[in-house]
């Protein structure tokens, strides 16, 4: 008798720690940036499979460092984003307000990725006034499209590596 209350007991804690590991290893987060890129590879200088924008969910399939292999939920889409676009809490953004998609710029979006708000930037420059912002402020305004970064890539023979672009 004791000994099949202790296989029951020993089955159903197995059974729990089973589900616990299922639950983790599928983590739904939320990306917390304007746009990212979804990349083939673990890398800034991997290839974009798709583009992701802010509060779209994704299904955590593997951790590599600081990159994380995730899918679209109802898409058949997989590749790497690196953790700083993720978030674990779930963004829900107010449905049949007309400025949902433009309530926020992108200036504030980068800015609260940083940590950062409008009052904190304005109280730096207050504090450094010796500093120049012409060219921060000018890099801001610059794009570079995929199809240019990977001109970039293959003209400068670069080499992929396993962690962010370190060969």
């Amino acid at each position: 008798m004791f000994h099949r209350r202790y296989i029951i007991i020993c089955l159903a804690l197995i059974c729990v720690l089973f589900l616990i590991s299922t639950v983790e290893a599928q983590k739904i987060m939320s990306i917390q940036i304007k746009e990212s890129q979804l990349r083939i590879t673990p890398s800034f200088l991997g290839k974009i499979t798709a583009k992701l924008s802010y509060g779209e969910r994704v299904t955590v399939l593997q951790e590599k460092g600081a990159w994380k292999k995730v899918s679209i939920p109802g898409k058949n889409v997989q590749g790497w984003i690196h953790e700083t676009a993720l978030t674990s809490k779930s963004i829900v953004l107010k449905a049949g307000r007309g400025t949902v998609g433009t309530s926020v710029t992108g200036r504030e979006i980068a800015l609260a990725g940083k940590g950062f708000n409008e009052e904190v930037e304005a109280q730096y420059k207050k504090n450094n006034k010796n500093l120049d912002y012409t060219w921060i402020n000018q890099m801001e305004t610059m794009k570079v499209s995929p199809e240019q970064m990977e001109d970039f890539i293959a003209g400068g023979n670069l080499v992929f590596g396993a962690e962010g672009s370190n060969p």
